[in-house]
């Protein structure tokens, strides 16, 4: 149910079970079939994040502000969504320009995006700076900025469409957004159509505005805080679980049943027979699972979070199955027909996660773009019996 947690489960079994991922990294513990469960477990773990090898990305690149102020504002300190409904999508992409221009013109590497990606917002962000000292008092207030998709310059003449136009305040300076959502779709269709972008900018009266009164940061001169960026928002298509957390609150209280401190793991007897450290049956609850991406070996090309708790459910369920073990009415039943022998070889009913939570992942893929994914089931909120 939980293909996460199980994958996870796998790996800290094989180091002794010990719940760290070190032998991940250390090639000198004793363990059989190390190398063969340590290729086969991370093969699994990028199947669950859509990936078929880790991003090739070595060294420090500094997130843009935007990607980092938008994970802070669907992800608590663990990664774990505070509200499914506030990202669109289940990706958000940004991507640098690349043409670097003196002209007010751009061009975005959009390889990165597959195909099957559902684009569902496209946004151009651009850096407005102040007017030039000597230019301040000019008699205009407010100028018309349009951008434009560019069709066709091989001609003496620039074919191009409008994608959005509006008033920005000639005085004022920070983040402009542009909607351009439907030449990015044109580009997935055809690449070969990606000629980028052209902004103009012009006087109400409809004359050219002098540049030195509108200016955008560039990629070529200016801090790379305020270079010009594409941020797609769009859906891999992957479907949510049925028991993902739809509810808000579900976040601050995520289980009923008795939590356990995160101290040292109990000895290998106690829990093979799901039993506490003094041997006293441990009934359905759940236990701390932390995942670890730096031992992993992941922590080059993840952004947020470093690590998080997925937990997982362990312990018996006993008859009579009291309502703090939260049953369904079938594992009820299942309970009472072990109880009475009624029917061979049925056992009793399993502890498993019955709410499940999602993560979000900010990393650098392959071409050094910031993508944040949100990824469903990664987190087992509350443990049942069922």
């Amino acid at each position: 149910m939980l293909k996460f947690v199980i994958i996870v489960a796998t790996l800290l079994c094989t180091a002794a079970a010990r719940p760290s991922l070190h032998y991940l990294e250390n090639p000198f513990i004793p363990v059989k079939g190390s190398e063969e469960v340590r290729s086969a477990a991370i093969k699994r773990l990028l199947e669950v994040f859509g990936m078929e090898d880790p991003p090739a990305f070595h060294g420090y690149k500094q997130p843009p502000q935007y990607m980092l102020d938008l994970y802070n504002a669907v992800a608590d300190v663990d990664g774990v969504t505070k509200d499914p409904h506030l990202l669109e999508g289940n990706t958000v992409r940004s991507f640098f320009d690349k043409l670097h221009s003196d002209q007010v013109e751009f061009r975005f590497n959009l390889s990165m995006v597959a195909r099957t990606e559902k684009i569902l917002t496209a946004e151009l962000h651009l850096y407005k700076l102040r007017p030039q000292a000597t230019l301040t008092f000019n008699r205009h207030h407010f100028s018309q900025v349009s951008v434009y998709q560019l069709l066709d310059t091989s001609k003496n003449f620039t074919q191009k469409k409008l994608l959005s136009s509006r008033l920005i305040p000639v005085h004022s300076s920070g983040w402009e957004v542009f909607t351009i959502t439907q030449a990015v779709r044109s580009w997935m269709v055809d690449e070969g159509t990606n000629l980028g972008l052209q902004v103009v900018v012009r006087t109400l009266g409809g004359s050219q505005m002098d540049k030195k009164l509108i200016r955008f940061a560039s990629g070529r001169h200016h801090h790379h805080s305020k270079q010009p960026m594409l941020v797609l928002f769009t859906d891999d298509g992957r479907y949510s679980n049925p028991l993902e957390s739809k509810d808000l609150d579900d976040t601050t209280a995520t289980s009923d049943l008795p939590q356990v401190p995160m101290s040292g793991p109990p000895s290998r007897s106690a829990r093979s027979l799901g039993s506490d450290a003094e041997g006293v049956p441990m009934h359905c609850q759940r236990l701390p699972l932390n995942v670890d991406f730096e031992e992993i070996g992941w922590s080059g090309w993840i952004v947020s979070p470093k690590s998080y708790n997925a937990y997982y459910c362990k312990g018996s369920c006993p008859f009579p199955l009291g309502q703090t073990m939260k049953p369904t009415n079938h594992a009820t039943v299942q309970s009472i027909i072990h109880a009475l022998k009624l029917v061979k070889g049925v056992g009793t009913p399993c502890c498993v996660p019955d709410k499940l939570f999602s993560i979000n992942l900010l990393f650098f893929d392959d071409d050094e773009n910031v993508v944040l994914k949100q990824y469903n089931d990664m987190v087992a909120g509350s443990c049942g019996c069922q």
